[in-house]
């Protein structure tokens, strides 16, 4: 198999189905958004100062937006979709998991710390613009409804396990100084 195809030389790209759309169609922003973010994580995933526990999390990320990119590229359901709630699920329990571990937040948090714990939230901000992507699409280009959710809920994820590299590396949190006490 070629890597090229020349479908693109014109500024064209097939979906799922053999759907020829625009490069810069909504829905081609939204998957490639996935592939930003699934990339970036992988650069995450480099760093020689993650716990073997959070690098194996976010190998498995990696394979959960591949699925989620194939499924918003298969919008129309031609094939079955991969995104399966199970998915929503292990995050949420990695959520539970890590927040146990942290003291409660009183006030907004800067994305900071350390390098990593930086990047995670870097990677956080490229997971809610994919979110604002997928909302943007039109409702019947929406596919799975899994995806939106799994996106939403990384997100969370990835704000959490930004504060537990910064705890486990005994590194403070940056505080957003003109906050005050907003969460009790």
């Amino acid at each position: 198999m070629k890597v090229y195809t020349r479908t693109g030389d014109k500024g064209d790209t097939r979906l799922i189905g053999n759907r020829v759309v625009a490069k810069n169609d909504p829905l081609v922003e939204a998957y490639g958004s996935i592939d930003e973010l699934n990339s970036f994580i992988g650069m995450i995933i480099a760093s020689p100062n993650l716990t073997e526990e959070i690098r194996s999390d976010l190998f498995e990320i990696q394979q959960l937006l591949f699925d989620c990119g194939t499924d918003v590229a298969n919008a129309d359901g031609k094939i079955p979709y991969r995104t399966q709630e199970k998915a929503i699920t292990w995050l949420e329990e990695r959520i539970d998991n890590y927040d146990k571990r942290l003291k409660p937040i009183e006030s907004f948090i800067l994305p900071g710390g350390t390098l990593e714990a930086s990047q995670i939230q870097f990677a956080r901000s490229i997971a809610r613009r994919v979110e604002r992507r997928l909302v943007g699409l039109p409702t019947a280009e929406k596919g799975n409804p899994n995806v939106l959710k799994y996106l939403n809920r990384l997100s969370d994820y990835l704000f959490v396990c930004g504060r537990l590299i910064n705890h486990d590396h005994n590194q403070e949190e940056p505080q957003y100084l003109r906050s005050g006490k907003v969460f009790r």
